[in-house]
């Protein structure tokens, strides 16, 4: 099945990609976003914030967006 994958991180891209049929929030970031932490991500599937438990479904927009910035010093 395919969905639109907007990844937020560093320069950014958006993309449609195939993923398989029950494929989970958890399960694409892991794919997608290898060697990175979730807990370091807004994850939303069509805007809102979910679970990472939520099951994907066909034409989901799915976007990770980091709220850690590298190099950003703490107020």
């Amino acid at each position: 099945m395919q969905i639109l994958l907007i990844n937020n991180d560093g320069s950014g891209f958006a993309d449609h990609v195939e993923i398989a049929e029950g494929m989970s929030v958890s399960a694409l970031f892991a794919d997608k976003m290898p060697g990175r932490k979730a807990a370091d991500y807004l994850i939303r599937v069509n805007r809102l914030p979910v679970s990472s438990d939520q099951i994907l479904q066909p034409g989901d927009r799915v976007s990770f967006t980091g709220t850690k910035i590298q190099g950003a010093m703490a107020a």
